[in-house]
């Protein structure tokens, strides 16, 4: 988050909710900014700048954002694959960039990552049961039997036979490899996963069978998740609490019901109204009208001044452009970085107009409020 993020030890769950109230942190972000070179090393990369935010034990929190707004590489920071450039990420109250590569390693093991394409994560030379061995022969400790033992119990819970096992990737359909790749996550017990994109490389008609899976895991071994995704129908899907991710910075930040069925930031705003009918049933009864956002997304490697949305939002003023939004909390736990924004929702009025923050040069090429009316 920008210039803001929810305070510490003040967490509650709005009513419905499946985290518990209180539960502590187990990962906490503070400033964290996470800046590359391009290839040539004439530029820099922000992938992520100026993120804060807690990840409580036992929830669900959802990131979603475009191709290119930084939700990936903050995904690899969060299980200390990449290292911060500022800020810090704290793992139960613990930098793990401070210990030892031995303790850093240990660490790992509690805070493990899903990726996006389950053909390339396992190797085609291996089979399954060899492929899932591979965490625990890693990490050390059990002998051999005990590890396949390990490995098969994995496989079992992720709904792989025995027989399955022996087989190599390309036997496999996608949803099989990404089952397979669940398993190996699972062999290292850990405390955190994180999920990037797990479900966008696999048929429509398996996604439902994957999270549903996450969902059973969950509830078995009390696991914490991070779900990063393009796909709002997901993390409404799936997520006690979601942020809206865009040019390395939260946009929005909320619980899933408050901030699915009235959204206060014009981006997400326009995110929900762009695929109403790919949400959850509860959130097409909300039709919003369409609001649409104007050009492409700007570059990391020189994003706007200010408000990162400012280039493509109907209502950027000056100030948007000279002052950077400070997250607020306008509704409980939910918080939003934008001027205009209220706990009613995004500006009101076609465009700027009635709130007088109107970009100039622009017009409002079709651009509507985004109230949300009941069906």
């Amino acid at each position: 988050m920008s210039a803001a993020r929810p305070p510490e030890g003040t967490h509650t769950v709005a009513e419905g909710e499946g985290t518990p109230v209180g539960a502590p942190p187990v990962i906490e972000v503070r400033q964290l900014r996470v800046l590359f070179p391009t290839r040539d090393r004439s530029q820099t990369v922000k992938a992520v700048d100026g993120v804060s935010f807690d990840v409580r034990a036992g929830e669900t929190f959802g990131i979603i954002g475009e191709s290119g707004s930084g939700k990936t590489t903050l995904g690899r920071a969060l299980v200390a694959l990449v290292a911060p450039t500022e800020g810090v990420v704290l793992h139960g109250g613990i930098d793990p960039w401070q210990l030892a590569r031995a303790a850093l390693q240990t660490r790992r093991r509690d805070y493990q990552i899903v990726f996006q394409d389950p053909h390339s994560a396992l190797d085609p030379r291996l089979r399954i049961i060899d492929s899932t061995l591979e965490p625990l022969q890693a990490s050390g400790g059990k002998d051999r039997p005990a590890r396949r033992r390990a490995a098969l119990d994995a496989l079992a819970r992720v709904g792989l036979s025995e027989e399955m096992a022996q087989r190599y990737p390309h036997q496999l359909s996608g949803g099989q490899k990404q089952r397979a790749n669940i398993a190996r996550v699972l062999t290292l017990r850990p405390k955190v996963i994180v999920c990037d994109e797990v479900v966008a490389a696999l048929d429509v008609s398996i996604r439902g069978a994957i999270l549903n899976l996450f969902a059973d895991l969950q509830r078995e071994f009390g696991l914490t998740y991070v779900f990063i995704t393009h796909d709002l129908s997901v993390v409404a899907h799936i997520s006690d609490r979601i942020a809206v991710m865009y040019l390395g910075r939260f946009m929005e930040l909320g619980p899933n019901q408050s901030l699915t069925r009235q959204p206060m930031h014009p981006y997400t705003a326009a995110l929900l109204s762009a695929e109403p009918v790919a949400l959850p049933a509860h959130l097409r009864a909300l039709r919003p009208r369409r609001i649409t956002l104007e050009g492409e997304m700007p570059s990391p490697i020189d994003p706007p001044s200010g408000c990162r949305l400012r280039t493509r939002c109907p209502w950027a003023s000056a100030r948007c452009a000279a002052e950077a939004p400070a997250l607020r909390e306008l509704r409980p736990q939910h918080w939003v970085a934008c001027h205009w924004a209220t706990a009613a929702g995004p500006p009101a009025g076609n465009g700027g107009a009635a709130a007088g923050c109107h970009r100039p040069g622009t017009t409002d090429h079709g651009i509507v409020h985004t109230a949300w009316e009941t069906a």
